[in-house]
């Protein structure tokens, strides 16, 4: 784990120099979106019930907001460390507010018998993110640098994408983790990781064919493409295969732990980088396992990449990369967080 935040952190440093290079002017403010393993997020239900009416106050909302934050920061204090100070939240959401069995999308100050919200809270270890800040601070003096998860900023984008699903996955294989978020009823409900992401097929393919992982991201591309040289193409496939296969096996024990005797939805939504997507795509697409057992039927996947969320953001240069995580970040970014 430190030599893996050893390289996110110099690579923050290299894009925080460019970006001081580069002539676009110094940031009214500063965002960062934390990928896993870099935070830890829940959605927590909070149920209040009394046998009189109650007036729904803010202060009645900050008592139980505050202990389930102390709740959850109790429960990873192994990961984060011990100690007062330890862990930070970094993000809090009420996603759903019910008084007495019904959706209220403005509950304050309403009288009611029972309460139920659900809040996504997120947090994370307060000495990795002094580390980031410190990196950042270095080319760019901000009194705050906000920090969100991408689990949310995903959440938010595949709910807009089709507001009339309230059933779906969220699948998003970063480098070295796989997450699976379950939405239900519009509430992201549970979550579940396993460590398998994109740079597993990366170092194991470079490893099989005694190349560079620079080599056999390029080789995996042209496999993808069709354009593989034909007796590599051949012996690429077979680590392919294999190394598919090892990542569906845990894709189908993650969706077993994940369903809690509870159907697992047959929408998925898929964000990884644009060389994997289509393969991640295929993989769980050729499942079958899952598929008959858990979900309510087969499997839709989309994926949430540059041709889906064109119009979601515009580009000051037309050559620049359209990278559909940093699109997913910023459509979240300019909707939530600048209006804090």
């Amino acid at each position: 784990t430190e030599r893996f935040l050893s390289r996110t952190l110099k690579a923050l440093e290299i894009v925080a120099d460019k970006l001081h290079k580069s002539g676009f002017g110094v940031p009214t403010r500063i965002f960062c979106v934390l990928a896993s393993p870099w935070y830890a997020s829940q959605t927590r239900v909070i149920h209040l019930k009394k046998n009189k009416p109650f007036i729904f106050t803010e202060k009645i909302a900050d008592e139980l907001i505050k202990r389930e934050i102390k709740l959850m920061s109790e429960e990873h204090l192994s990961q984060y460390g011990s100690g007062e100070g330890a862990i930070r939240p970094i993000e809090l959401k009420n996603i759903k507010t019910s008084l007495n069995g019904y959706d209220t999308e403005e509950p304050l100050y309403k009288k009611a018998k029972e309460l139920e919200m659900s809040i996504f809270i997120s947090m994370s270890g307060e000495s990795m993110l002094a580390k980031m800040e410190n990196a950042i601070r270095r080319f760019f003096q901000s009194e705050e640098i906000k920090f969100s998860s991408f689990a949310i900023a995903s959440f938010t984008a595949a709910r807009d994408f089709d507001s009339k699903r309230e059933n779906f996955l969220l699948v998003d294989i970063g480098g070295e983790v796989t997450d699976i978020f379950m939405v239900k009823k519009n509430v992201l409900r549970d979550s579940i990781s396993f460590p398998l992401g994109r740079n597993f097929f990366s170092r194991s393919v470079a490893s099989g064919l005694g190349s560079t992982i620079s080599e056999a991201n390029s080789l995996i591309s042209l496999l993808k493409d069709g354009h593989a040289e034909e007796t590599v193409a051949a012996k690429l496939k077979t680590i392919m295969d294999k190394l598919r296969s090892e990542w569906l096996n845990k894709f189908q024990e993650s969706l077993a732990n994940l369903s809690n005797d509870i159907s697992i939805p047959a929408t998925v939504y898929i964000t990884a980088d644009a060389t994997f997507s289509d393969l991640f795509a295929d993989t769980i697409k050729a499942e079958q396992f899952s598929q008959y057992t858990l979900a309510e039927s087969k499997f839709e996947i989309t994926v949430l990449n540059t041709k889906l969320l064109h119009n979601l953001a515009s580009f000051e240069e037309q050559q620049a990369t359209r990278d559909p995580f940093l699109i997913i970040d910023c459509v979240y970014i300019n909707r939530f967080l600048l209006k804090i």
